[in-house]
């Protein structure tokens, strides 16, 4: 049956039901029937009317419901149609309803794929700026020792361990990328084994004591008295300590100080690395993790780093599948918090 506009199904209903009155009004003025068969055939033409008006109403439905069925279900079978209910009323209703819900998921996907757009955005103008600074540098030096500085004792070998130094930062740009795209693809195996992680955060205290002495920062670590064994990739983990602890390092208020506790969760063992330093507006809070994302872009730039060390953290973390979480607050600290699992 093929679909027709509203004004044509009219016109067909009206006409069938006309042909129909004339053909009984014929019958009962022709023949004589008693006054039972009367109402049988009374019975009998409501019966018609009734079967050919549900007909017309389920086919003119389906056809107008079927295909967004099969654009809301993406139904493959060609010829595969929608199960058709004697409830023509609950028959839309449920259209209505999963209509709505379409439109609703096609809604967030948008949403979505705008935020990733932006995402993608800032990252390409991250990526340019963070590598324009050393190249910019390098360009620089170089010129001034083209010009006649390489002559110059006292600039030649200045200007180029200041190469030197943009050099490194780009090579660190390009490895915490890569490691990051390993992480994010699978392509990074972890190696998991079972460690003190009480040793290993006394190490991490240990290699960062000189630049915390130089900020006259306190390193504190609330220690366990036995040793607290986790099964994780080691290498990793360590990478994730160092981080957070410099991070409290740089940001962290002079004489202030940055704390690593443990919490025992039985299955999981809760780190927490938290400081009392300038702390991070809360609605920077939702993008902190996101690479070269800084939440005060003067003030970091000149503590020096990629701008991807939360985000390789991150990646780490649930590469493990855990979670970790951050909470802070201006001129009060910076807390983090991440999970790691129980060696059995």
């Amino acid at each position: 049956m093929k679909t027709y506009s509203p004004q044509k199904l009219a016109f067909y209903l009206g006409l069938s039901l006309t042909f129909l009155t004339i053909l009984f009004v014929i019958a009962f003025s022709l023949l004589d029937f008693s006054l039972w068969i009367y109402l049988v055939l009374i019975l009998f033409y409501f019966a018609i009317i009734y079967s050919l008006i549900v007909y017309i109403m389920r086919e003119y439905v389906d056809h107008r419901i079927e295909p967004i069925y099969k654009i809301i279900r993406k139904i493959p079978v060609e010829g595969k149609k929608i199960k058709k209910r004697g409830d023509q009323v609950d028959l839309v209703s449920t259209a209505r309803q999963e209509v709505e819900e379409w439109a609703k998921n096609q809604t967030q996907e948008i949403t979505r794929l705008k935020d990733l757009e932006r995402y993608r955005k800032d990252f390409v103008g991250n990526v340019s700026h963070e590598l324009k600074t050393p190249i910019f540098n390098i360009q620089g030096y170089i010129l001034t020792l083209l010009e006649g500085g390489i002559d110059d004792p006292k600039v030649n070998k200045l200007y180029l361990k200041r190469t030197e130094k943009s050099i490194d930062r780009m090579i660190s740009i390009v490895e915490d990328l890569e490691s990051i795209t390993k992480l994010e693809s699978g392509e990074l195996k972890l190696k998991y084994e079972i460690f003190d992680l009480v040793k290993l955060v006394d190490d991490v205290i240990e290699m960062e004591q000189m630049m915390a002495a130089e900020r006259k920062i306190q390193l504190l670590f609330d220690r366990p008295e036995k040793p607290v064994k986790v099964h994780a990739d080691k290498k990793r983990i360590m990478e994730v300590m160092t981080n957070l602890v410099v991070n409290g390092i740089k940001y962290g208020q002079r004489k202030g100080f940055v704390k690593v506790s443990f919490y025992d969760l039985k299955h999981n063992l809760m780190i927490e690395v938290a400081d009392n330093g300038l702390g991070i507006d809360s609605k920077h809070l939702p993008r902190i993790f996101e690479r070269f994302y800084r939440a005060d872009k003067s003030r970091s730039r000149e503590q020096g780093g990629t701008g991807l060390g939360l985000s390789i953290v991150k990646h780490i973390i649930e590469a493990h599948e855990q979670t970790i979480n951050v909470k802070s607050a201006v001129d009060e600290g910076t807390t983090f918090t991440f999970t790691l699992e129980k060696a059995k």
